[in-house]
C-alpha cells in the first residue's frame, strides 16, 4: 500500500516511502505473513547457528549480483554495512585512506561520517565530474560512491565518471565500493544503480528495503570470496544482523532515474539561487493536499521523490497535480 493515515483517518499518498525504505509498500501481505510465521516459529537464533531463512536470503541476494560477488554479511543498517565495507577495504589493501564524492552520504558512525562529503554545490558539475580528479596519495584503501546521491539531492553521476574513477582507484591499489542503500533493489530501473555505469564493484552495500526487509532493520555487505577472507583475521560478529525475522521480511532542475527523482527549486534560474524557504512551504502545502515527499540537497531545496514500487500512474498523476497546484500558489 502506498498510503498512510493520520489519527483522524485522513489519507496521504506516500511519495517518499519512509526515506526510500518500503519498496513493496506499507503492510504488503506478502511481507507481513512470512514475518508473522517466522516470529511464531523462531524469533532470534543468532548467526551462531545456521538458519534456513538467513541462508536462503543470502543465496537469493547473491544471485542478483554480477561477477564473483557471492559472499554476504548481514548488518542492522546501511551505516553498519558501510562501516564493515570500509574495514574490509583497509584490511584487504593494507592502506587507510578512503576516497568519497562531495555531497555523498554514507552514514552517521565514526568511519562513515568521515566518508560523508556534504559541502557546497558546484553548478557546472557535469564538466567538473567528467574530468578525472587526481588522487594525491600513492595508495588508497577504497573509493565509496552512490550511483545516485540520495541525501545529496538526487544527483546522478555523469556518464563515464565511474569507469574513469575505476581505473584511477585500481592504479592506487584501492577497492571499488558501491553504496546501494538508496538506489538499489530496482528503484532506478536497473536492479542496482551501478549497473547503469557498466562497472562491477569489489564490494556492494545495501539496506533499508533489502527485499523482505521492507522497513525492518536489515543491511548487507556483498563481496568476493577473496576479499571476504580478510575477516578471518578479525573477530567480526553482529548479534542481530540478518536475524531470521528481518530476512524473511519552483523548478530549477528535475533529475534522477526510475522511482528515485529529485526536483530542485531555485529563485533565480540564471544564478540558481536555492529556494530553501519555498521548498519547505510547498512541502507543507502538498501535505495539506495529502501528498508526502522528502527534501535533500546541501541547501535543502530539492524534493526527494522515492515512492514504493507499487506506485501507480494515478498516484503519479495526483503527485504532479498536487505539486503543480502548490507551486502555482507561490
Amino acid at each position: 500500500m502506498q498510503y498512510l493515515f493520520d489519527e483522524s483517518g485522513r489519507r496521504y499518498l506516500d511519495a517518499f516511502a519512509g526515506i526510500a525504505v518500503v519498496n513493496c509498500g506499507h503492510c504488503h501481505p506478502d511481507v507481513v505473513k512470512p514475518v508473522i510465521d517466522q516470529i511464531k516459529r523462531l524469533q532470534h537464533p543468532t548467526t551462531l547457528y545456521l538458519n534456513h531463512a538467513i541462508a536462503d536470503f543470502s543465496e537469493a541476494l547473491a544471485s542478483k549480483l554480477p561477477g564473483d560477488l557471492k559472499v554476504v554479511f548481514f548488518t542492522n543498517s546501511g551505516t553498519e554495512a558501510n562501516e564493515l565495507a570500509l574495514m574490509m577495504a583497509k584490511l584487504y589493501t593494507g592502506y587507510q585512506d578512503i576516497v568519497s564524492i562531495r555531497n555523498g552520504y554514507h552514514g552517521n558512525a565514526a568511519g562513515t561520517m568521515g566518508a560523508t562529503g556534504q559541502s557546497m554545490w558546484k553548478f557546472n558539475v557535469v564538466q567538473r565530474v567528467a574530468r578525472s580528479h587526481p588522487i594525491w596519495h600513492d595508495h588508497i584503501a577504497g573509493f565509496m560512491f552512490e550511483a545516485i546521491q540520495g541525501v545529496g539531492g538526487i544527483v546522478e553521476l555523469a556518464p563515464g565518471y565511474l569507469s574513469a574513477a575505476y581505473d584511477i582507484v585500481k592504479k592506487a591499489g584501492g577497492l571499488f565500493i558501491a553504496d546501494e542503500v538508496q538506489s538499489g533493489f530496482a528503484r532506478t530501473g536497473d536492479f542496482w544503480g551501478f549497473e547503469a555505469h557498466n562497472v562491477v564493484p569489489d564490494i556492494v552495500t545495501m539496506a533499508k528495503k533489502a527485499k523482505v526487509g521492507n522497513g525492518f532493520p536489515l543491511g548487507a555487505v556483498v563481496t568476493t570470496p577473496e576479499i571476504a577472507r580478510v575477516l578471518t583475521r578479525r573477530c567480526y560478529f553482529n548479534t542481530f544482523g540478518g536475524n531470521a525475522v528481518a530476512t524473511t521480511a519552483v523548478i530549477g532542475d528535475v533529475r534522477g532515474r526510475g522511482l528515485m527523482l529529485g526536483v530542485e527549486l531555485v529563485s533565480d534560474h540564471k544564478l540558481k539561487t536555492p529556494a530553501t524557504a519555498e521548498t519547505l512551504h510547498i512541502m507543507d502545502q502538498m501535505k495539506e493536499l495529502g501528498v508526502l515527499v522528502g527534501k535533500g540537497g546541501f541547501f535543502g531545496n530539492v524534493f526527494r521523490i522515492t515512492p514504493p514500487l507499487c506506485f501507480t500512474k494515478d498516484d503519479a498523476d495526483y503527485l504532479v497535480e498536487a505539486m503543480d497546484y502548490s507551486v502555482s500558489k507561490m
